[in-house]
């Protein structure tokens, strides 16, 4: 059977890292990507109400092909700031798609909606380019959950939410792992209840072993209509595989199951979920059919698991638009 990794994070993939910045005052932040080298890189998304930044180039026929950084940012469409501030920083070390003496980083970016969560909006100058340029600095294997990240400012339908991630370790030897900042328009937990609907894939009591619900709810469609507009999850899937840009864009398509088994409803016409597929090329495909199909399944697995730990990591704060999960099972 497969297992997760010894991290439990998406970097167990080898040569992946991830960054953190956050201001906790702006009740936002972001999260980035990267590795030792470009990775193959692509996209799918099927919220909405997308906001991206350079998901264009990422089409298997497009002239590039790989990426250097992947960007996960609050702020709604101010948020895309933060992928100046990543390329700026990877261009001072050299790092980019090279066209003639110049070289330019490709940074993909998404972002998430979160204006309306209690965070000091009442900004000068936009501090994301800033905080690109810190989460980019503070790239590592090692990362926190939660309220971290571009998942700072997250919430969902009825609690708060935030980063996430999750690895598995396959029979063929290749590993997936999965990133994600969850603030959705519905919810991740069955009702009133403290239990995930991502429970049935939990592993090891990652968020918390309570197994799932006792029953559910006929009526699953909890949503706060005030939230129309104001949600997002969005995230990245990876693994060491050998993939073409055409193989990862199919494992970013079969990991939106993972979305759909983790938040109800999920892909709404409010929603802007999207995912990004990185594949540092690794450890090639021995049965490329079967391991194809293998490597989207497991996508989905992590990334719902994913999604279930940024919500059970999530941790209070001052004027919170939302409880943590914490309280559920504190009360």
């Amino acid at each position: 059977m497969p297992s997760a990794g010894p991290k439990n994070l998406i970097t167990d993939i080898a040569g992946l890292r991830v960054g953190n910045a956050e201001d906790h005052a702006l009740k936002s932040g972001v999260t980035v990507l990267t590795a030792d080298h470009p990775f193959v890189a692509a996209v799918h998304v099927m919220g909405g109400a997308p906001g991206t930044r350079e998901t264009d180039a990422l089409a298997p026929d497009r002239l590039v092909q790989r990426a250097d950084a992947l960007v996960l940012a609050g702020g709604s469409a101010f948020g895309l700031d933060a992928a100046s501030g990543v390329a700026d920083a990877l261009r001072d070390q050299g790092r980019g798609f090279a066209v003639g003496p110049a070289r330019v980083p490709i940074v993909p970016a998404a972002i998430l909606f979160d204006l309306a969560n209690g965070g000091d909006k009442g900004w000068r100058t936009n501090p994301y380019g800033g905080l690109g340029r810190a989460a980019i600095a503070a790239a590592a294997p090692d990362f926190a959950l939660g309220t971290a990240g571009a998942g700072t400012g997250g919430i969902t339908a009825t609690l708060k939410g935030g980063l996430g991630s999750a690895s598995l370790v396959l029979p063929s030897g290749h590993t997936v792992g999965a990133l994600a900042a969850v603030n959705a328009l519905g919810s991740a937990t069955v009702g009133d209840s403290p239990h995930f609907w991502a429970a049935p894939f939990e592993l090891s009591a990652e968020f918390g072993g309570l197994g799932p619900a006792p029953s559910y709810p006929g009526d699953t469609f909890v949503t706060k209509r005030h939230r129309l507009g104001e949600a997002t999850t969005i995230a990245v899937v990876a693994t060491d595989a050998t993939l073409t840009q055409a193989q990862a864009t199919r494992m970013a398509v079969a990991a939106h199951d993972g979305i759909a088994r983790a938040l109800v409803p999920s892909h709404t016409p409010f929603d802007g979920d999207l995912i990004f597929a990185a594949a540092t090329g690794e450890r090639p495909l021995l049965d490329p059919g079967g391991d194809t199909l293998a490597l989207g399944h497991a996508a989905a697995l992590c990334l719902a698991r994913a999604i279930a730990r940024g919500v059970f990591h999530a941790a209070p704060a001052a004027n919170d638009a939302m409880p943590c999960w914490s309280s559920l099972t504190a009360s």
